[in-house]
């Protein structure tokens, strides 16, 4: 008896003093407070209950991601280029466009000078200007550029620009009398609007 007191004696002592306060039992184990996990020896880190990152697959995010920032530095670096590209072959289009029609003309712009340099009388230099004129407008007609019809035309406020009217009893009313300047259209695609005066019959409007 006095054998087992002094055991229990013992076992008091071993106790700390706020255990003793609380009324624990002696028999029941002391429990362990939860401890934040941390870090291990491979660099593994707490992301949530039950999920860890290693430093390999951080080290892969990472990787992959460099790899989507230099392909999108790539792709506005080509992108870039091609923009660059094209407005070069635009560039060199137009320039290519503009020498030939240019290379067309310089023959007439040779007879004009041909014609200035003349000495003949005003009859011979009118008779060479309409040769020029009439060599300008095969080249025009190669280039499927064509006058806009006006004279005796209706009135088409689409190709035509009216600049007044004339009365004119031999003309039926609202139809071109007068070309002041020549329209011309490419194909169907109007260059500009021919200038002209438009027909005002009397009889037509009185009746």
């Amino acid at each position: 008896m006095k054998r087992d007191m002094r055991k229990q004696e013992t076992k008091l002592t071993e106790l700390e003093p706020l255990e003793i306060a609380s009324g624990k039992d002696v028999a029941e184990p002391l429990k362990e407070a939860p401890q934040q996990s941390a870090p291990n020896a491979e660099g593994e880190s707490a992301i949530g209950a039950g999920e860890t990152v290693s430093r390999a697959e951080f080290d892969q995010l990472k990787a992959e991601r460099d790899q989507l920032v230099d392909r999108i530095a790539r792709l506005q670096a080509e992108f870039e280029n091609a923009r660059k590209r094209g407005e070069r072959e635009r560039l060199e289009f137009r320039d290519y466009a503009t020498g030939n029609v240019v290379e067309q003309f310089l023959p007439v712009l040779d007879n004009f000078e041909l014609a200035l340099k003349s000495d003949g009388n005003a009859h011979q230099l009118r008779s060479g200007v309409a040769l020029i004129v009439k060599q300008m407008e095969e080249i025009l007609k190669q280039m499927q550029v064509v006058p806009v019809s006006t004279v005796g035309e209706v009135f088409d406020p689409r190709v035509h620009e009216a600049l007044g009217s004339v009365d004119r009893d031999d003309l039926p009313d609202q139809h071109v009398a007068e070309e002041i300047r020549r329209g011309y259209k490419l194909r169907e695609r109007l260059l500009r609007p021919a200038l002209v005066r438009v027909a005002h019959n009397p009889k037509q409007t009185s009746e």
